[in-house]
């Protein structure tokens, strides 16, 4: 089962989960933060709350989840040799997405953080769902292997 990392391997694939799960709860809870964000007035004590708190998970919770994913979970695409198979790559590129995503979320907190803020909440609310569906599918592909 694991060739490179050994004894370690379950280790990496442990640590991979947890960033996962840590990564995912940002994508998921950053844009509705933008959501109640939109109806807070400009310079009020509650904007200048929801701007510390989207830096904080941003910067403290998002960005390191996401850097230690891509670490492990390339660790163990090379231990598995998963790159082989054909659902990895629909995968590989939907990560891609979610990568993309979480730097278009760290865009729109900036336009927060400098009160340019153009977005509608509504547009927020659909952008929450976009990791949900993103997530559900790299789910499938990994545990169905569909093809």
């Amino acid at each position: 089962m694991s060739e490179i990392l050994g004894a370690g391997f379950l280790w990496f694939k442990a640590i991979h989960v947890i960033s996962v799960i840590a990564w995912m709860a940002g994508l998921l809870y950053l844009p509705r933060l933008f959501v109640y964000h939109c109806d807070a007035e400009k310079g009020s004590t509650q904007s200048e709350t929801f701007k510390v708190m989207e830096r904080r998970l941003l910067r403290g919770i998002m960005n390191p989840a996401m850097i230690a994913t891509w670490i492990f979970g390339l660790l163990l695409m090379v231990d598995l040799e998963a790159w082989r198979e054909p659902w990895f790559h629909a995968k590989a590129l939907l990560i891609l997405v979610l990568t993309h995503l979480h730097h278009l979320y760290g865009r729109w907190r900036k336009d927060f953080e400098r009160d340019a803020n153009e977005r509608s909440p509504r547009f927020y609310r659909i952008m929450n769902e976009v990791p949900a569906v993103v997530m559900a599918i790299i789910v499938i592909l990994v545990i169905v292997k569909p093809f």
